[in-house]
Formats: structure tokens, C-alpha cells, sequence
């Protein structure tokens, strides 16, 4: 027995060595570029064989070695390893991947946003006459890669009719699987990918009935924001029920599509509480779409808080691909109302918001007073009778807490008080499908969904189990005050029908991440708003609508919300652009896309927020995009690779490019070529320095005009700028100056304020947001 014990305690350091080692993640930078791919896996061998005790060892704890721009690897180290490999100088950044830091944030939409649609445009200002489509060739020999969870190929949005022949610079592949070979490849799907390794190495081996260990998508996000982006026209698609019934085509409708799944369902849980992307996985997936020549990557992938620059994946993989000149598009999370929530903050990438279109599903619902409440459902069921209504938290099992007795969480209900009633079930905790399914388990006929106050009246539409709508928060009170102010309270539900020409639209959703932004704080983000609410798209043969595995209808097409939704419909003008201006660099796409944003609705209101407000920059960046306009800017804010490493070394981050080196004195960080301003904590007065480059016409004059924001003073010098070719650059200073009584004003200090600037030449508008606050 002693000898045991000695033995025990013996092994006791190896078996915690062993429980500590997790996966790291070792960023060098870039590559020099002179060095062959497996001389690149052998250097990044050198340093574990530092930190190993045996070449075995070394080998194998390597996961993936990122050799094409991206210069790292991800192995298993233990926090004693991943400390020592930090210490080099040589090395970057070393960080821990975190199992459950990033997840996916989940056409009527492009004719709101002003593309041709069967020949025709809503004239709303969101670029009307718009010939954009024809100009750009939809979107051909531009490849869109799509970092997400697969894609589901059988599906008519992906038929390669009318596609034009393969790029010749594409050198990408079709990875074969289980349930996916190269027949599923075709001139639109012209690469798949999948990236597992990390999944595996947290979760064991993939369950084959939860995902497929393939290219293909089981879970539905994939699909729906590929086509969204990239697919094919397709006549009289439609959601369950025939909501929505149109033509659903991507943006870019003949543009060509390289998947890379990296996203993975969470195994014992069910899909609609979202699946998980490791960070390994999505670098080498970003790793691999620069060496296979896309020239747009969509990331509808986001994290639940803000992620430091050194140790965000997403921000350090779409850095490299700006020097290839690839314009990334990134979902701005889901994490609103609440401030400073941003995913995806970098200025190097287009950070998306989400809003509504013009496009609503009605599903009206009559109380027993005769009040009429229009809901929104895309539930293809109804209740003609009336029928006792009950809120949910009148009508609880005994055992239930009271922290969750409206919520109809999962076996809360008492099937005693709820049989043929109507229940009232308010949002906050569980999954909004599952309320229904929990009232139909109790005996329930149907429900009513309602907002809590801090998602005030947006409301997001579901294909609900049983005759149901959603409201918003001030209908949900109307609705509760009703019940108790009589003793039979009744109601009906009546059957939803798709209503176009909404007004207003489009309205901030609630979910949409906000800044400031606490990662780059001179940068104002988001940069855009798309559509993002209440989208159809196509859908995973293999999921059901709602993601609940209860769940056994199955669609083609789907309606689901997110900046996930948001974020491919700015890919796809991304491309569109790409189309047109080959010799543009991404910030000019980025530029031309922002600076002809839209701030105002389809009633020529500002755009507002879901309780009604004004919304401001932190919610829509310079406001709603509009593909046609961005076509034709007149004026745009360029940056080079080498102003992104200036940038970061004001930043304070050095040797991401081996043959740059710091200056001894860095640019102002404020000075960085972006088209919006943040400055937060001004003291006093600020200059800043702008650079703006002539695309429009050969000979023009801008002028400059500013809205300051409360409080402040705005000027530029000059305020006159004379072009005389295009391309020719011409820098302005712009002074911001706190006025002396802004803080008698109400202007508290730390309170941000919004205003813009703009150059304009009698045909361009060239607006530039602003968010300044007080020190």
C-alpha cells in the first residue's frame, strides 16, 4: 500500500501536466515568403521541439500549422510551455483558444437595399435606378469564401446554370466526406473545406448523427448566409407556410462560392442554442481561403464580449488577408442592447449591424374586448375561436422559481391551468421556439410571445409548433393589462400573411451589438447596417426550421435573424464592387461602402431604434448600406498595408511583418485614414488628419460641410479641395474644439455625442460619422 501511494504521488505532477495542456495558439506574423510549406511546418516544429520533452512529443501536439500568409501554429502546451514560447521575441502573441469564444450570429432584402429585383426598385433613397447588377456582371469571376458551418449543396441556390467558367487563379478544393465528394462541387460551389481538428481535440470524436465530418451543413447558418451572399436566382421560394414568397437570390448572384466549415454542433445540446467555431480551426480556414485565391471573405461569427486585439483569431487571420487585397466582412454580434458589446472591432475588417427591411409578417390576434394587436409570425396556423387566455406565470407548476414564471421555460407550465387556453409568454431566458413547444406539451392551443422591455418592439418572427405571434413590449403589457382587468379573459389568433412596403423601415433590431468600441477606441464602430432581421434564405435538408430536434418539419428555405443574416449582404456588395473597381483596395470598398451610407427610413425619418429612439452611429455606423450608390463614391479614404502596420504600431504592437520595423516615433493613432471619427475623452481641441483620393470625376471641386455634435466645434482646412485626374489624393486637417459651454449644455463628461462631416460636389456626398466624447 505505501509503495502505491509512493507511485501516486509520483505520477501526480505528469497527470496534472497533462490536465493543464489546452490548445495555443503562436502568432509570428507574417511569412517573409521565403520559405517552402514544409520547411514552414518544420520551423514551426523547431520551437515545440524547445518546449517538448522528445521530438514525438513535439510532433505530435501540433494541430495545425498556418503556412500560406498567416505565420503560427496551434498545438497543446501546458501554461508553463505557452509562457516560454511568449517570451521570444520573435513571437507575437501567444493565447489560449477558448472552447466557447466564438459562435455564429444568428429576397426581399435586396430590393430594399435598391438591386434590380425582375425589373424593379422601391424608390426609398436606398440607390434607386440602380443598373449595379448588369455593371458588376452579378458578381462573376469574383469568389466569396464563407467561414461558417458548411453548406448544403443540393440546394437550387447553389445550381451553377448561367455561372461563367472558373476562375484561373482559383487553386482551392473539394474535400471529400462521409456524405459529401467532388460531384457536390460545381461552377457555383467551386471549393469545400472543413476544419475539425480543434473541435475534436476539446469534444472527442464528432457524433456523426449531431454534424457531418464534411463540408456539409446539418445545422442550416451555413447555407442560409452563403445564399444570401452568392445564390442563384431561384422563382417562388418561400419559408413554411409560403411566407415570403418571391425570388430569393444572393447579392451577387453569379459570383462563385468556396466553403470553409469550421463551425460545429455542440455535441448533447440542441442546434438552436448555437454551435461553436475554435479558433484553430477558423485560422487555418482563413489560412487556406487567402492561399485559394477568394477575394471576399463573410464571417458571421462573433464572440460574446470584446476580445483583445493580440487574441482574437478572426481580427489576426483577416489582417493577412488585407495585404492580398480580400475584403472581409464581419457579423457586429448579437449581444444588444447593451453598450460596448462589439465583436469583430478591428479597422481592418467592415463591421456589420443588423436592421429591418420593408417586409413584415402580420399575424393579427383579437382579445376578447375587441382589441386588435398586430403581431408578426411566420406560423402557418391558427385559432379561428376564441379561447381562455392566461399568462404564463399564472399558470406555473408548484416547483417553479419565481425568477422564471413567465418565461413557459421547459416543464414550467401546469398542464392543469394551461389545457385549451392561450398562454402569454414573455422573452428573457430559454429559446422562443421552445415557449411554444413547452405551451403545446401542457395542453396549451397557443401562444403569445412578448417582448421584454429591453427588447422593446422589434420583433423577431419564428415558424412556431402551434397557432402563435409575436409582440412587442407595449402590446405585451396592453395584453397583460387586459388579462387582469377581467376575470374570462379570451382571444383568437388569426392566420399571418406576408405584408411588403412596411413602414418605417429600416428599425435598428434590438440584438445588434453596440459600440463604443472598447478594443480600438479611436475607431467608431460598427462601420454599416444590412438587413438582418426576419431574412429568408436557404436552409439545411437536415434541420428542421426551428433547430429543435422535436422539430420534424423540414424547409428548403428559412426566415432566421441575426447580424449573421446582416453581414453576407455586405460580402456581396463587397463583391459586386470588386466586380467593378478590380484595382480598388479593400478600404476603398470599405470607404466607398460607408461613406454613401443611408441615415435616414423609407419615411425619410432618422433611422430609429426598437423603442422608437433615434439611433445613433454605435448602433448603424454610417448608416444603412446602398450597393448602387457605393459604386460610383466620388471620393475615397485609402489605407496600405503599410498604413495597417503604422496603425499597429500605435497600437503598440511590433514585428507582425518581418521586414517592417516601428518607427521611433509612431503616428497619432487618431491620424489613421478611416472614414468615420471616434474620440473619445477629447480635452479641449483635437486635429486630425484625413486623406481623401479622386474615383469620381477627372475634374471636381468638393467642399467641405459639418453637423457637429453637441457641444462641439467642427471646421477642416482646406475647406475647398480641387482634383484635376482621378487618383489624385488631396489631405485635410479637421479640428474638433470642445465649446466652452458644452458642459452647461447637459453635455456630461464621457457622454459620447454625434454629428458627421461631409465633402460634397453638387453629384457626390462624401459623409464621414462622428462620435466624440469629453474628458
Amino acid at each position: 500500500m505505501k509503495k502505491l501511494s509512493i507511485l501516486f504521488l509520483f505520477l501526480l505532477p505528469l497527470l496534472a501536466s497533462c490536465e493543464e495542456k489546452q490548445v495555443y495558439i503562436v502568432y509570428f506574423g507574417e511569412h517573409k515568403g521565403e520559405k517552402a510549406l514544409h520547411e514552414i511546418e518544420e520551423f514551426h516544429h523547431s520551437y515545440l521541439y524547445g518546449v517538448k520533452q522528445t521530438e514525438e512529443e513535439a510532433k505530435a501536439s501540433l494541430l495545425y500549422s498556418y503556412k500560406h500568409s498567416i505565420n503560427g501554429f496551434a498545438a497543446l502546451l501546458n501554461p508553463d510551455e505557452a509562457s516560454k514560447l511568449s517570451e521570444l521575441k520573435e513571437v507575437v502573441s501567444v493565447f489560449k483558444s477558448n472552447p466557447r469564444k466564438y459562435s455564429v450570429q444568428t429576397t426581399r432584402s435586396w430590393r430594399f437595399a435598391g438591386l434590380e429585383e425582375e425589373g424593379h426598385n422601391v424608390n426609398h433613397g436606398f440607390g434607386e435606378g440602380s443598373d449595379l447588377l448588369k455593371r458588376a456582371g452579378y458578381g462573376k469571376q469574383v469568389i466569396v469564401g464563407l467561414i461558417d458551418s458548411g453548406v448544403w449543396p443540393e440546394s437550387q441556390s447553389f445550381t451553377d446554370e448561367g455561372m461563367g467558367p472558373i476562375p484561373k487563379s482559383w487553386k482551392g478544393i473539394c474535400q471529400n466526406g462521409p456524405d459529401f465528394n467532388s460531384s457536390h462541387c460545381n461552377k457555383k460551389i467551386i471549393g469545400a473545406r472543413y476544419y475539425i481538428k480543434g473541435f475534436e481535440n476539446y469534444y472527442g470524436p464528432l457524433n456523426m448523427t449531431e454534424d457531418s465530418r464534411s463540408p456539409r451543413d446539418r445545422d442550416g447558418h451555413g447555407t442560409h448566409t452563403a445564399s444570401t451572399a452568392v445564390g442563384s436566382r431561384v422563382k417562388n421560394a418561400a419559408a413554411l407556410g409560403g411566407f415570403a414568397r418571391g425570388t430569393a437570390t444572393g447579392g451577387a448572384p453569379l459570383a462563385h462560392l468556396a466553403i470553409y466549415k469550421v463551425c460545429w454542433a455542440i455535441p448533447n445540446q440542441e442546434k438552436a442554442e448555437g454551435n461553436t467555431c475554435f479558433e484553430e480551426d477558423m485560422l487555418a480556414a482563413i489560412d487556406d481561403a487567402i492561399g485559394d485565391g477568394v477575394h471576399v471573405m463573410s464571417i458571421s461569427i462573433g464572440t460574446r464580449e470584446p476580445t483583445p486585439l493580440k487574441e482574437d483569431g478572426i481580427a489576426i487571420g483577416a489582417f493577412h488577408a488585407l495585404k492580398k487585397n480580400i475584403v472581409v466582412a464581419c457579423a457586429a454580434g448579437n449581444e444588444g442592447p447593451a453598450p460596448s458589446t462589439l465583436s469583430n472591432p478591428s479597422p481592418w475588417v467592415i463591421t456589420v449591424g443588423a436592421s429591418g427591411v420593408d417586409r413584415a409578417f402580420l399575424g393579427p390576434l383579437v382579445l376578447g374586448n375587441g382589441m386588435k394587436i398586430e403581431g408578426q409570425t411566420v406560423t402557418p396556423y391558427k385559432l379561428d375561436k376564441d379561447c381562455p387566455l392566461v399568462f404564463a406565470a399564472d399558470a406555473v407548476a408548484s416547483n417553479v422559481p419565481k425568477n422564471g414564471t413567465s418565461q413557459c421555460l421547459p416543464n414550467s407550465l401546469s398542464p392543469r391551468k394551461v389545457r385549451g387556453k392561450i398562454v402569454l409568454c414573455m422573452r428573457g431566458s430559454g429559446m422562443r421556439v421552445a415557449k411554444g413547444m413547452e405551451v403545446k406539451r401542457a395542453g396549451g392551443f397557443g401562444f403569445i410571445l412578448g417582448n421584454s422591455q429591453a427588447n422593446g418592439n422589434d420583433v423577431i418572427v419564428d415558424a412556431h409548433v402551434l397557432p402563435a405571434t409575436s409582440v412587442g413590449y407595449n402590446d405585451a403589457m396592453k395584453i397583460l393589462n387586459y388579462i387582469r382587468s377581467t376575470k374570462n379573459p379570451m382571444a383568437r389568433i388569426g392566420l399571418a400573411r406576408t405584408v411588403l412596403h412596411y413602414r418605417p423601415a429600416p428599425v435598428m433590431a434590438s440584438f445588434t451589438s453596440r459600440g463604443p468600441n472598447v478594443i480600438h477606441p479611436s475607431i467608431l464602430k460598427p462601420d454599416i447596417t444590412a438587413p438582418g432581421v426576419n431574412i429568408l434564405a436557404a436552409w439545411s435538408g437536415a434541420t428542421a426550421p426551428s433547430k429543435l430536434y422535436e422539430d420534424k418539419r423540414l424547409v428548403k428555405y428559412n426566415i432566421i435573424s441575426g447580424t449573421s443574416m446582416a453581414c453576407p449582404h455586405v460580402a456581396a456588395a463587397a463583391a459586386l464592387l470588386r466586380a467593378i473597381h478590380p484595382e480598388w483596395s479593400s478600404a476603398a470598398i470599405r470607404s466607398a461602402l460607408m461613406t454613401t451610407a443611408w441615415m435616414k427610413n423609407n419615411m425619410g425619418q432618422p433611422i430609429a431604434d426598437q423603442s422608437g429612439n433615434a439611433a445613433t452611429p454605435f448602433q448603424f455606423g454610417s448608416g444603412h448600406f446602398r450597393p448602387a450608390k457605393a459604386a460610383d463614391p466620388g471620393l475615397v479614404y485609402d489605407a496600405s498595408y503599410t498604413d495597417y502596420l503604422l496603425y499597429l504600431c500605435s497600437y503598440g504592437v511590433e514585428n507582425v511583418y518581418p521586414k517592417f520595423k516601428c518607427p521611433a516615433v509612431s503616428p497619432s493613432i487618431y491620424n489613421f485614414n478611416y472614414p468615420s471619427v471616434s474620440l473619445p475623452k477629447l480635452n479641449g481641441t483635437l486635429n486630425i488628419t484625413r486623406t481623401v483620393t479622386n474615383v469620381g470625376a477627372s475634374s471636381s471641386v468638393y467642399f467641405f460641410s459639418a453637423r457637429p455634435p453637441l457641444g462641439f466645434a467642427v471646421k477642416a482646412s482646406p475647406s475647398v479641395l480641387f482634383f484635376n485626374h482621378v487618383g489624385q489624393k488631396k489631405s485635410f486637417i479637421v479640428t474638433i474644439k470642445a465649446r466652452e459651454d458644452s458642459m452647461s449644455n447637459g453635455h456630461n463628461k464621457g457622454e459620447y455625442a454625434f454629428g458627421w462631416y461631409t465633402w460634397s460636389n453638387g453629384h457626390h456626398d462624401v459623409r464621414s460619422p462622428m462620435a466624440v466624447s469629453l474628458a
